[in-house]
């Protein structure tokens, strides 16, 4: 059996995850995590920087996570062959030790998902299907990098399960990552309602004072 190309291309994500958590250091580059995944590095790093928007994070922190997914989730949608981020953006340095927690955290879950996961209904999968999942992952993206409170947990949650079922070829995952991304739309949609018909509201009442 030939070796694999990438020494790497042969360990779960998961596993990845762990080595880069404990290579992270104080600090570490944009370029050097896609380098760590090899040719998984379009699904691995759009999960990379989308799950850890999951967790509690400092101020700001998420959007400097979901900066990258805005530069990655649209060459998904293209059909890049490989992630390319402008040299600026790629030696920007992510804060190693919140990287480091919340790859921690995450990597327990993750192993539970490879477990019982596997390649099946690949229609969902392929040219067309690996396109649409970018185009989705872009649009969500924009979201996730609005400081909007409480509102990036479904779109994180959803790029989190898009990205996992292009790394692991799993339709159910897609399917998974597609019904939140439609909540996400939904609640978005509820909440700018609302504060739109408050902020009318407000102006009648103003209007009328």
């Amino acid at each position: 059996m030939d070796e694999p190309d990438d020494p790497d291309e042969s360990k779960a994500l998961s596993e990845l995850l762990r080595i880069l958590s404990a290579e992270a250091g104080e600090a570490i580059a944009v370029d050097r995590i896609i380098a760590r995944f090899g040719r998984r590095a379009f699904g691995a790093v759009l999960f990379v920087f989308s799950t850890p928007i999951l967790l509690p994070l400092p101020p700001g922190a998420s959007t400097l996570f979901a900066a990258p997914l805005v530069l990655i989730a649209p060459q998904v949608a293209w059909g890049a062959r490989q992630p390319w981020v402008p040299r600026r953006v790629g030696r920007r340095a992510i804060n190693g030790k919140t990287l480091s927690r919340a790859l921690s955290r995450l990597a327990p879950w993750l192993e539970r998902i490879e477990k019982v996961s596997r390649p099946r209904l690949l229609m969902f999968f392929g040219p067309v299907g690996d396109r649409v999942i970018g185009a989705v992952c872009t649009l969500l993206a924009l979201v996730l990098i609005l400081p909007i409170p409480f509102g990036n947990m479904l779109p994180a949650a959803a790029v989190g399960l898009l990205s996992l079922a292009l790394v692991l070829r799993d339709g159910l995952l897609a399917i998974a990552g597609y019904l939140l991304a439609i909540a996400s739309v939904a609640v978005l949609a509820l909440a700018a309602s609302a504060i739109g018909g408050a902020i009318g509201h407000l102006l009648r009442i103003t209007g009328a004072a």
